[in-house]
């Protein structure tokens, strides 16, 4: 089992590292869009298959929400005219599209690899099943889920803190195309303040948009701890599973200072 892990001390801005053995990855469909902005760039979605493999070389228990927003945003769409239900139903299957892109990737290079959705269809994946889930891990298979929570209205992030709480993950990574939490978006401001470390309270008192409300409440009450950071940085996957290292944005139910 990997020797990484995360709490956290607010003096010095230290970690300090414990021991885990089963993560959440949630990455978003932007991501598997690569340069093009939209659709699936295939040389990214493997490079991802890549360094998920790498991450996992000591034994890591991985699963994996992924989103679908390079195919279809139910929220923009309804803002458009369809009616909202309808046009998450639509991005929820957009995110098994994006699911079964990483399977097919993933098994490529030798990754035993499980698509398991929450709306059922049998014909091309499994239906989530809680146990299932956990026996798969167990089994050093990747577990993918996709179709979100299978009900409209939740967004993939809020998902991504279910699945996370339902399997017993020890940490949610939340993979971005940023460094981390900052208080303004870093893209339009350089001048943008870094988060090292935030309680999920400090992140819903400040409105961080990086998870909605939702997600950070879920990881809040199951003190299910969170690391914001950049998975497109080569590495910093296995930085932060093999290694434990301080890779972007800590974010914890409560701040435990060293004694």
């Amino acid at each position: 089992m990997p020797k990484s892990g995360i709490l956290s001390a607010r003096k010095g801005r230290n970690y300090l590292l414990k021991c885990y053995n089963r993560v959440l990855l949630k990455l978003s469909g932007e991501v598997l869009a690569g340069d093009q902005g939209f659709g699936l760039e295939f040389d990214t979605v493997h490079g991802m298959a890549r360094e998920i493999q790498d991450a996992m070389s000591e034994g890591t228990q991985l699963a994996m929400v992924v989103g679908g927003g390079n195919i279809f945003r139910g929220v923009q769409a309804a803002v458009k005219g369809i009616e909202r239900a309808q046009a998450d139903n639509m991005g929820m299957l957009a995110t098994v599209i994006n699911a079964l892109a990483l399977q097919d990737a993933l098994e490529q290079i030798g990754v035993p690899t499980r698509v398991l959705t929450a709306i059922e269809m049998r014909e091309i994946a499994e239906p989530f099943i809680r146990r299932r889930a956990i026996s798969h891990l167990e089994k050093g298979r990747v577990v993918i889920f996709a179709a979100g929570t299978g009900s409209p209205y939740f967004s993939t992030d809020t998902a991504a803190a279910l699945r996370a709480a339902e399997i017993g993950a020890d940490c949610l990574l939340k993979a971005t195309k940023v460094d981390g939490i900052y208080d303004r978006d870093p893209m339009k401001n350089p001048d943008a303040h870094f988060f090292e470390i935030l309680t999920y309270q400090e992140a819903l008192e400040r409105q961080i948009k990086v998870m909605d409300a939702a997600a950070f409440s879920l990881c809040m009450e199951n003190k299910i701890p969170s690391v914001v950071f950049n998975i497109l940085k080569p590495g910093n996957l296995r930085r932060l599973l093999v290694h434990g290292e301080k890779i972007g944005t800590l974010v914890v139910d409560k701040i435990q200072k060293k004694e």
